[in-house]
């Protein structure tokens, strides 16, 4: 099983979400800024590692938002998902296809990686 985090940042009642690179396993899917958690690292560690890697921005990791395990073809994920605060730099795309702020009522017009479909729906229900 592989160990991934990912981050709700919220600005301005919007949250970060981003395009997955066409190259890449689930390639322009959408997801929510994160990656894979390093031996030797804490979660909250992978997390600030993997935005400054991706979106060039300083984050500052909070609460565990959710949790869930979720099976691909090629892999099996355990997605924490941790609430992050923006503490620098505004989101570039690093690596990336694209990326947006967009309201809870917007995310259902996105198409999201599997794993992140309860993310959708939480933050949907409020």
């Amino acid at each position: 099983m592989t160990e991934v985090v990912a981050a709700v940042i919220e600005r301005e009642g919007r949250v970060l979400i981003c395009q997955r690179p066409a190259h890449k396993a689930r390639g322009l899917l959408w997801e929510f800024a994160g990656g894979k958690v390093e031996p030797g690292e804490t979660k909250a560690q992978a997390l600030a590692r993997e935005c400054r890697e991706e979106l060039g921005i300083t984050v500052e990791p909070g609460e565990v938002f959710l949790e869930v395990t979720h099976a691909y073809p090629d892999l099996t994920v355990h997605l924490t998902v941790l609430r992050a605060g923006l503490a620098e730099g505004e989101p570039q795309l690093l690596e990336h296809a694209d990326l947006r702020w967009v309201t809870a009522a917007e995310l259902p017009g996105f198409a999201f990686c599997p794993a992140d479909g309860a993310i959708v729906q939480k933050l949907r229900q409020g």
